[in-house]
């Protein structure tokens, strides 16, 4: 397990050197981020053919938590092995990735200084936005409809058994982040959540012959950008990989980025812009139109991952107040778009075509 490091201790000039293929002289380690999945360091390095600094990401200290957490940091060390070279999505170059089997992982990422990454509660402007969802169609479009995406023995899509277990759990959810939240989430809200949790089962199944590689939560805290508002936004933190329908990706993305006037205001565009690139990429037979009801569909996708977010994970005075925007934004949506009853049809016809 030479290959792994497991604390900050462990980042050593030999042990660097190693892995990196030059020589570390000096390394100066400093920890960012908060570090509530995963630790994160700066490291900056004096040497030869080495970078001047980079990023380097591990496991929990707590060996019960890497195990709770072996999927997820196994999954985020796949994308860089072996999905990373297959997509045009930027992100930070990876210099090195090992991982174990009980939660250990090593990621030795670009530091993609001076990019700073978004503000969830700030929401982003327009041109950030285009910049975002063009890159995400970076991720979407090379292996559109991969058929070898289904036959992975790590990528997942949603079956039956698990779309039922997840209905089961989001109404219970729902009433624990609304209880936690209290006055932060208005009436008009929290009838949307529990209207939500009414379609989740079949919402989760529906549109099933389109899918693509999905982030699962690619929104403005886990994006860097570039300062100066130039484009050239990178992706980060790939523990929540999956395959599914590319716009859940893009609803989640817009809906809970924006605030409802400047959404109405530029939505469509955006969704233009994300198609454009789609093709861009090589995807043929997938209009402008059903991109649009794709993204109108895929709205729901918001309140599902912050929802959950907010009632599994640890609780902050800016986490409750993040997952609140997120919710009150992706439900102002859901209602404008009429996202509701474009599932209801969907679910219909998806009936009638299985009977």
């Amino acid at each position: 397990m030479t290959d792994l490091f497991l604390s900050a201790e462990d980042l050593t000039p030999e042990r660097l050197s190693a892995v990196l293929g030059g020589t570390v002289r000096t390394v100066d380690v400093e920890r960012i981020g908060t570090g509530q999945i995963a630790l994160c360091y700066r490291l900056v390095l004096t040497g030869d053919d080495v970078p001047s600094s980079l990023v380097a990401k591990l496991p929990s200290p707590d060996p019960a938590t890497r195990r709770m957490l072996a999927g997820a940091y196994r999954g985020e060390a796949r994308f860089y092995s072996d999905i990373e070279p297959s997509v045009a999505v930027r992100t930070p170059t990876c210099y090195h990735v090992a991982s174990g089997e009980d939660g250990e992982f090593t990621l030795l990422l670009e530091d993609a200084a001076p990019a700073l990454p978004g503000d969830q509660l700030a929401g982003c402007t327009v041109d950030e936005a285009h910049d975002a969802v063009r890159n995400l169609a970076g991720l979407h479009g090379p292996r559109w409809c991969a058929p070898d995406l289904h036959e992975s023995d790590w990528l997942t899509t949603t079956d039956a058994e698990q779309a039922r277990i997840l209905a089961e759990l989001y109404g219970p959810a729902i009433e624990t982040f609304l209880d936690g939240l209290g006055d932060l989430i208005g009436a008009d809200d929290r009838d949307t959540l529990r209207a939500c949790a009414e379609l989740t089962e079949e919402w989760v199944l529906a549109r099933s012959d389109r899918f693509a590689l999905l982030h699962g939560d690619y929104r403005l805290d886990n994006l860097l950008f570039p300062p100066g508002g130039e484009s050239g936004v990178v992706a980060v933190d790939w523990q929540t990989l999956t395959v599914g329908l590319p716009a859940r990706d893009l609803a989640y993305f817009v809906g809970t980025s924006l605030e409802p006037t400047v959404r109405r205001e530029h939505e469509q565009e955006l969704v233009s812009t994300y198609h454009r690139a789609l093709l861009c990429h090589g995807v043929e037979g997938y209009g402008l139109q059903q991109c649009w009801d794709d993204y109108r569909f895929a709205m729901l996708q918001g309140p599902l991952v912050a929802v959950f977010g907010c009632a599994y994970g640890t609780r902050t005075d800016r986490g409750d107040r993040m997952f609140a925007v997120m919710v009150e934004r992706s439900c102002a949506a859901i209602r404008e778009l009429d996202s509701l009853t474009v599932v209801s049809e969907s679910i219909g016809r998806r009936d009638r075509s299985v009977g």
